[in-house]
């Protein structure tokens, strides 16, 4: 397939909202390329040279890229710059500038997808003594040969705002859709894109292999597997009931979701959003290799600061300074972290994830037997809803979030969200009894006292998982500091898109939509029902429609936008509508 002609479907989705019209024409293209191209096709889609853990990034900034342009279109870097203010996309203004300029491609057209992604990868590998400027001559030659339109996809490609609209589940549904003629096969390509992380795997497999190929995908060290996700349950009584009457029941701990892949001396630490974060963390490296007994293996786990001497766990905001690219060894030395494992997914080169649970925390805790630094998470084992409760407060006390209940005979379910695995955390007196992860999709001007900030807060939306779309929840006005404001602004000032992106259903327009890219933690007095807002949205018993809203919502946290979590491992529009529901037992259970 020419690059040319991919161009043009992005053309055509970007003009499209139907989530099954999008699929459609998704599966159009995976049928019409070669299958050695579906691999490019998936990563150029994602925006990505390669999946998250490989921490391939173009380096490329948007004054490089309008270098770029204007080398290859024959205006200046103040016509560039002119233009993008006024399009107020990189493309667009590249796409303008190649229709205005006199010079003319060699090879307008004639780029394969392969060529085209082999190409856009060199210039990312471009590294020392003058390399700013050979990627700036680079991507001006690729710029150059190309057509407008596709000019207009290659400035976009390296900043990742090509901002088709395209979520993993609907990648996944037309991959389905493309290769076995439905997309009932979607939860076999999406189990095995929770083990390998790598879209861009599944689809080479499924469009070179077959679905048989993707039904006996299989864990591999050193590619990590989406985590584990708990469901919510406000007491004790009900999550016994869910789990048949007896339970696990570990301790919360809140730090950096850490999972360990080791060979031999060789180890890779893999963060919840499943980028490599190894260098970050020497210490826990020494300890996987000198401590674990096992070899060939795989474990999940929490890392945080803790204090030996007094037994105390520090608080969040000491061990998120464990998260640098400078003076490591210094801050591992000063905040020594201990990890607390919580399962292990792979020893000796056996796939334990569909062993039950109990069977999984026998090997786990042989392996870890000795170690001081990498300890098997603390649990009892309950049948009786006083002990958990009990549990539950001594972890509170200690200064944990809370604890996790988990079914006996469960397996670990990559990527997914399920009641094998149920979370209870601290709650107040007239609050909710969790804070939840919102993704932006928009935000204020600021007014009044906030008028010199330009910001004035920002429209947040849930994930709904079938729709694979973002639903509004709240207009997010308190809680915000002015620094967090100050970097709110520049931040989303950069994903600034016209008009409702096409991936977010809302009633209610802010001043600014962006694109959802980020995601903030709120905490909110209750859940109630709203006319204004799309999550969870139904028709009501008086015949009019309402979804959920989160009243006195306020922004919580040191930093204002969540680093770890993606769009997609947000608060779900599932989750809220459940907690609205727990919600209203808790209040009937303490009147």
């Amino acid at each position: 397939m020419l690059f040319g002609e991919l161009s043009g479907y992005y053309d055509r989705l970007s003009s499209i909202s139907s989530r099954l019209e999008m699929i459609e024409l998704m599966s159009e293209v995976f049928r019409k390329a070669d299958k050695g191209e579906v691999k490019s096709i998936i990563y150029i889609t994602q925006g990505v040279l390669a999946p998250p853990y490989e921490g391939v990034e173009f380096g490329m900034a948007e004054k490089m890229v309008e270098e770029s342009i204007a080398i290859a279109t024959g205006f200046s870097k103040e016509d560039v710059e002119k233009e993008y203010r006024k399009q107020g996309d990189m493309g667009q203004a590249a796409q303008a500038l190649k229709e205005k300029t006199r010079m003319r491609p060699m090879r307008a057209g004639r780029l394969s997808v392969n060529e085209f992604y082999e190409t856009m990868g060199k210039i990312a590998g471009m590294s020392g003594a003058g390399s700013k400027e050979k990627k700036i001559n680079a991507l001006a030659a690729v710029i150059g040969a190309s057509s407008p339109q596709e000019a207009k996809y290659a400035a976009k490609y390296p900043l990742d705002e090509l901002r088709l609209g395209l979520g993993d589940a609907t990648m996944l549904e037309a991959l389905s859709l493309a290769y076995t003629q439905s997309r009932e096969k979607k939860a076999a390509l999406e189990n095995a894109y929770n083990i390998c992380s790598d879209l861009g795997l599944v689809g080479e497999t499924i469009a070179l292999k077959g679905i048989q190929a993707i039904e006996r995908f299989k864990v591999t060290l050193f590619k990590p597997i989406r985590p584990a996700l708990a469901e919510r349950l406000p007491t004790a009584d009900e999550i016994l009931e869910k789990m048949h009457g007896k339970a696990a029941v570990e301790q919360k701990y809140d730090g950096f979701r850490c999972q360990i892949h080791k060979e031999g001396r060789r180890v890779r630490i893999f963060s919840r959003r499943l980028e490599d974060t190894t260098e970050m963390f020497p210490d826990l490296v020494k300890a996987a290799i000198e401590e674990i007994r096992g070899d060939k293996l795989i474990i999940d786990g929490e890392a945080l600061a803790y204090n030996d001497e007094t037994q105390e766990f520090l608080p969040f905001q000491e061990t998120i300074q464990r998260k640098r690219k400078h003076g490591i060894a210094e801050k591992a030395a000063e905040l020594p972290l201990h990890l607390f494992a919580f399962d292990i997914m792979m020893l000796d080169g056996e796939d334990l994830m569909a062993k039950p649970y109990h069977e999984r925390r026998e090997a786990l805790e042989r392996v870890l037997k000795g170690s001081m630094t990498l300890q098997p998470s603390t649990r009892i084992i309950t049948s009786e809803p006083k002990e958990l409760e009990e549990f539950f407060e001594r972890s509170i006390e200690n200064g944990l979030e809370g604890i996790v209940a988990k079914e006996l005979d469960s397996r670990y379910i990559a990527g997914a969200r399920k009641y094998s695995w149920i979370k209870m955390k601290r709650s107040y007196k007239g609050e909710l009894s969790d804070t939840v992860d919102l993704v932006v999709v928009g935000y204020y001007r600021g007014k009044g006292m906030r008028s010199e900030f330009k910001f004035g807060g920002l429209l947040c939306a849930t994930y709904n998982e079938k729709r694979d779309v973002f639903e509004t929840v709240s207009r997010l006005g308190s809680g915000f500091t002015e620094a967090q404001m100050v970097e709110l602004k520049r931040t989303l000032a950069k994903q600034v898109v016209k008009g409702r992106p096409v991936r977010v259903d809302a009633i209610v327009e802010p001043d600014f939509w962006v694109y959802p890219k980020y995601v903030v933690t709120v905490k909110a007095d209750e859940i109630t029902k709203s006319p204004t807002h799309t999550c969870g949205r139904r028709k009501q018993e008086d015949g009019t429609e309402a979804g959920f809203a989160l009243r006195f919502p306020r922004l919580v946290g040191d930093e204002a936008i969540r680093k770890d979590k993606s769009p997609e491992e947000a608060t779900t529009t599932k989750e809220i509508s459940e907690m609205y529901e727990n919600q209203k037992r808790v209040k009937v259970a303490d009147s």
